[in-house]
This record gives structure tokens, sequence and C-alpha cells, in this order.
């Protein structure tokens, strides 16, 4: 079976991956370094994960810059692309979700497309009628930075937005993909299907955002937040996992999510959403605030990135941290060596480590790390555990 997805971000390039197993599969991206990398055979991602699977794995995967082509035979057409939070329109930017199912069904009217793009709830049906009988199925996607083809692989469920036969078809065509027996499968209509992703990762910014307010409570009272979350985590109702306090979420989904959740509630009564999308800014202000009453001149960051084996920073809540201490006066230079150029966010970026630590009074990171251990003095970090 042909099979083209659109997009090979974390997203897309872990579900093509996964599927090139058994299918031929066409990556299409407008970047020519991912497209090159991908037709020699190397990963546009960078997880260990991916590359040894690309290594050890015979699939059958193909790139290209030219959608009408890719899409011309194929019966699946799985759009991955970005879906950015505007701010000013209160909506998730699906401009180029809807451009490329045009161009998709433009090609080749009669491929199903499969939007795994993270997108307001409604907007499925709104496709479908723009597009009177085109197939057009919201299939979310949960994967963790760092783990993405691991979860394509090891889901820990599969969710199709169209109860239908198509439906079906899609989710069978998934789990022929996974390397777990018994994957749970649930078939929905398409305005559940993007509500369940919507509340899933909200769900996961309050989890991250209520131990992160123990921290805080801890912090401020002189407390040991390690013992307080460990004996709260021995409910087993709550559980010891997802509980490692940070300067607050970020990453590709948890922010953007949370808001879009939000603005689909308008006219709605709630309180806790709200209330998750606050509790971060107001720990970015409390992080910095702890950092500052220190005292430094130079504050290093080490890291831009939310997770260990990813090479991902956008929204990091890192970047709320550096805004705060820049408003403050303070001096701020960045490692990162996952960033190109010689700044970021107004702050220099140093490229070499030893350099990096000379220079800075107090080291922040986000999640500790080996390379600091030398240093350790100089470093803050909330990181109770060593993991994400």
């Amino acid at each position: 079976m042909d099979i083209a997805v659109v997009g090979s971000g974390y997203v897309g390039f872990a579900n093509a991956v996964a599927l090139a197993q058994h299918h031929a599969v066409t990556v299409v991206d407008i970047d020519p370094a991912k497209i090159a990398a991908i037709r020699a055979g190397h990963s546009p991602l960078a997880e260990a994960d991916v590359t040894a699977f690309l290594d050890s794995t015979p699939l059958t995967l193909a790139a290209t810059d030219d959608l009408a082509e890719a899409v011309r035979t194929a019966e699946w057409t799985i759009i991955a692309t970005p879906t950015d939070y505007d701010a000013d329109t209160n909506h998730f930017d699906t401009s180029s979700v809807e451009s490329s199912i045009e161009a998709a069904l433009a090609a080749n009217p009669r491929t199903a497309i499969v939007i795994k793009s993270t997108i307001p709830v409604g907007f499925t049906e709104s496709m479908r009628e723009r597009h009177p009988g085109a197939v057009i199925i919201f299939v979310p996607e949960f994967l963790r930075e760092g783990k993405a083809l691991d979860d394509c692989l090891r889901p820990s469920r599969i969710i199709v937005g169209d109860p239908g036969e198509r439906g079906r078809s899609f989710a069978d065509l998934m789990v022929a993909a996974t390397t777990t027996p018994a994957v749970p499968v649930l078939l929905t209509g398409s305005r559940e299907a993007e509500a369940i992703k919507l509340f899933a990762n909200s769900y996961l910014a309050l989890r991250v955002a209520y131990f992160n307010e123990i921290d805080t409570y801890a912090l401020s009272e002189g407390l040991d937040a390690r013992a307080i979350i460990a004996g709260v985590g021995l409910d087993p109702r709550i559980g010891s996992f997802y509980n490692n306090p940070s300067f607050g979420y970020g990453g590709y989904c948890l922010p953007k999510d949370t808001k879009q959740l939000l603005a689909n509630y308008s006219g709605i009564p709630q309180d806790l959403i709200s209330a998750v999308v606050r509790a971060n800014a107001t720990r970015m202000s409390v992080i910095a605030a702890d950092i500052l009453a220190r005292g430094p001149r130079v504050v290093g960051v080490h890291r831009l990135i939310m997770k260990s084996g990813s090479d991902n920073f956008r929204s990091s809540s890192v970047f709320g941290v550096i805004e705060r201490l820049r408003a403050a006066g303070v001096d701020v230079i960045v490692y990162e060596p996952a960033a190109g150029g010689t700044t970021i966010a107004g702050c220099e970026l140093v490229g070499d480590l030893a350099g990096f630590k000379a220079r800075s009074d107090v080291i922040i990171t986000n999640r500790a790390a080996p390379e600091l251990a030398d240093v350790a003095d100089k470093v803050y970090t909330r990181d109770l555990y060593g993991r994400d």
C-alpha cells in the first residue's frame, strides 16, 4: 500500500517509520536538509532510538518536496504539519493543515486524509463540509519528546475519530505497525477525538503544575519537597510518576493545547483549565525570584531543551525564566548545542562549556546534567529525581 506523510517532524517521521515496515511510505517536506537526510537513510530527528531503528530495520521509505507526486497513488495521506497557537486569535493556526488537505485532494480525490496535527474541536467537521465527499479523519497522537518512535511502536492507545469502516481500517493499519500485542483501540466521533487530545494534554499540564506547586510551597516554607511528593505519591490513586518538579511545562504540545482547550470553553463554565494556564506563568516567576535571591550578576542557562534525548526547545519554560531574569537586569548567557547562531532570546550563546561554567555565577538547568558535576555549587535546578 502507498502512504504519503506530509511533515517530517516528530509526529510525521515517527509514524512514517513505523508504517514503512509494511508499506511504501513517502514523506513530504519543504526542508531540503530533511529530505536529503531521509533519502540518505538518516533521521531528521535527534532521537537515538530512531537512528538505531533506521540502521537495523528494512523500510520502504522515500522523501520528496512534491506533495502532488507523493499523494497521486496514496491510499492514505497523513497530515502532520505544525499548528502553533496564535495568541491574537486565541486559536491554533491550522493554515498548513488546510492547505495540505486541499493540495492532497486536488492531486488525488480518492486518497483518505488522516489529520494527526493537533486541531481545535470541530475542525475535522469543518474540513468535511469544505470538501464534500472526501474522507477526512482525525487521529490524535500521544507522543513523548525523545520517545516518539517508541510511542508509535508501543502506543498506550490508538484513538481514531471515525466510528465507521474507514476508521476501523486505519486503526488496523496502526495496530499492524506496533510491536505490542493487544493495544487498546477506541473509535469515536471526530469532535470527541479532538477533545480527547486536548483534555489528555491539559491533564498532563495540570499534573506538572500540581507537583510544581508542591515544590513552590516547600521552597517557601523550608520543607523537603521530595518527602512531600513521595508521601503524596504513595496513594495508588495518585501514584509516583510524572511528578518531578521543573521550571514549568513546555514543549510542542502542553502550552498550546491548554490554551486551545481554554479557548474552546468560551461560554462554558470552567475554573480548572484557566488555572492550569495561569499556573505555568506563576511557576516561572517563582523560579526566577528564587534565582534572583542568590544575587547573581551573570546567570548561565545550561540547555533550553525540556527533556533529555531531545533537541526540541520550542515553547520551553526556560525561556519564561530567562525573560524574568533579564527584566530584573541580570546578564544571562546560554549554553545550548542544539541552537545555531550567536544569540537566542536576547542572550549570548556560548559554545564552550568550560568558558560558560567559568563566566556563570549561577547555572540554571531544568534537568540535572552530569557534565555540571564539577560546578555543583553553582547549579540551580528543581529536578529532584534526575529524570524527565
